[in-house]
């Protein structure tokens, strides 16, 4: 009985662990699907933007992806090049926005 109870408490305390960290999750926080789908969408903005804009242009611009959201950083050689960039990457089916913090080079 005692071995049963023992059992019993832990695998109650167990449970009660395992809970706590499922749902200590916070908000800014992204799961396996939404960290894969953030990728996908990185590769195919660096690819649009090698397209659209030119190789040269997409190896200078750094792309991050969180939630949909694209920012784009780097030098470019001119504005009409950021532009297109910032064009070229909100054409990408799944972009949300695009932030541009893309800068001239001097």
């Amino acid at each position: 009985m005692k071995k049963t109870l023992a059992a019993c408490t832990l695998a109650l305390a167990t449970a009660l662990g395992v809970g706590a960290c499922a749902s200590s999750k916070t908000e800014s926080q992204r799961n396996a699907g939404e960290f894969t789908d953030d990728a996908a969408l990185t590769a195919k903005v660096k690819s649009a933007i090698a397209s659209d804009v030119g190789a040269r242009t997409a190896a200078a611009v750094n792309i991050e992806t969180y939630r949909g959201v694209v920012q784009l950083t780097g030098f470019v050689d001119s504005q009409d090049q950021a532009s297109r960039a910032v064009t070229a990457a909100q054409k990408v089916s799944g972009v949300k926005s695009v932030k541009n913090d893309l800068r001239l080079k001097s």
